[in-house]
């Protein structure tokens, strides 16, 4: 199969789809990889490095388009990309269409047979190939919101972990999950007092294990969430429904219950945020002010360290993807892991929670790849 890799044009989105790494294994599948001149410069990868690997490089991204029978990016297609998608092509990345009727509009109309990263499972019950880029943006969302909270910035004008004689920042992050862990572990890192609410007992007794009691586990009522929300200086959205809208677990009116300079981070923008308030913003451009509260709600957050980030997307959508090149549709038809994955194929939805979130009809995937 050729695969094809083209340069991210997102705002500020310097990860890339293929690693040299990865161009190596593809090839030692025997397949053909074709990647846009450039498109590792953000992780310092250059086209020699890829031609060393075995790949061929393209002068253009509608070289790429052109060209390749499955396409391996990291964000969703932009306007300009969906339009190069055809009918009987692969696309393999991120999608997050529940938020985005365009670009679902848009790969519906191409005909592609689109595979989402972020709606692949594990036999775990988990999302092996979102769970990496939660990490980071876990991680990142603490960084982003210490900044955020410096005076300078809009922000309280507070440490986040104190000082002797100085209570530290108090964070509150809301869901448990891999993004809420890895934000509580760097906030209590950095010495602030941190708490997690969700709504599984079992998974707060998990992280009141982990943590061993260094931060506050609550089960999420109006009531927490509330109280929770009103006394911290920093708040983590960590909201996740695979395939679906993020719930609107603030509302705008809670707003005024906090304290003000007190900062949002709405990691759950990709799927339309967890926050009334939120809406996408870029790292050129990361925040805003409602009602004064400050809201970082950049939707690619992990685009910040593309060096960490592309080599951890890589790892996790891998073995996937060689699955995909190697045995095509066949590949879906019969892991249903994979077929999790499957979003889009011949201009119908075939995500449950996709087609309820925009109206569309679901078809099973089964059925639109005549599953016996």
């Amino acid at each position: 199969m050729r695969v094809g890799c083209p340069k991210e044009i997102k705002n500020h989105e310097y990860r890339v789809g293929l690693t040299p790494g990865s161009v190596r294994e593809y090839v030692a599948h025997g397949h053909e990889v074709i990647i846009e001149t450039k498109a590792g410069a953000g992780i310092g990868a250059e086209d020699d490095a890829y031609r060393a690997a075995g790949a061929k490089i393209a002068a253009t991204a509608k070289d790429v388009f052109e060209k390749s029978d499955m396409i391996v990016k990291v964000k969703e297609p932009q306007p300009s990309e969906w339009a190069q998608l055809r009918d009987g092509q692969i696309l393999y990345t991120y999608l997050h269409l529940a938020p985005d009727p365009e670009q679902t509009r848009g790969l519906l109309n191409s005909g592609v047979t689109a595979v989402a990263y972020e709606t692949v499972t594990d036999e775990r019950g988990g999302l092996p190939l979102l769970a990496p880029m939660s990490e980071v943006a876990g991680r990142l969302a603490i960084q982003a919101g210490a900044t955020s909270l410096q005076k300078a910035n809009g922000g309280r004008g507070i440490l986040l972990g104190g000082v002797p004689g100085v209570l530290p920042a108090k964070v509150t992050v809301i869901g448990g999950g891999v993004v809420g862990l890895h934000a509580a572990r760097m906030a209590t890192g950095l010495g602030a007092d941190v708490s997690i609410l969700d709504r599984s007992i079992p998974r707060l007794r998990q992280l009141d294990d982990l943590f061993a009691g260094r931060v506050h586990t609550r089960f999420s009522t109006i009531d927490a969430l509330e109280e929770e929300v009103f006394s911290a200086d920093l708040v983590i959205g960590a909201v996740l429904i695979p395939g679906a809208a993020a719930p609107k677990l603030v509302t705008r009116e809670m707003l005024s219950g906090m304290k003000k300079g007190a900062v949002i981070v709405d990691v759950a923008i990709d799927q339309g945020g967890c926050f009334e308030t939120s809406h996408a913003t870029t790292h050129s451009d990361p925040t805003y002010e409602v009602d004064g509260i400050v809201h970082y709600c950049v939707a690619n957050m992990p685009g910040a360290v593309p060096i960490t980030s592309a080599q951890a997307l890589n790892n996790a959508t891998l073995f996937y993807g060689l699955q995909l090149a190697d045995r095509g549709l066949k590949a879906i038809a019969e892991d249903r892991h994979l077929r999790a994955g499957l979003n889009v194929h011949k201009g119908r939805v075939t995500n449950k929670a996709v087609a309820e979130a925009l109206g569309y009809e679901n078809h099973a995937p089964e059925a639109v790849l005549k599953i016996a």
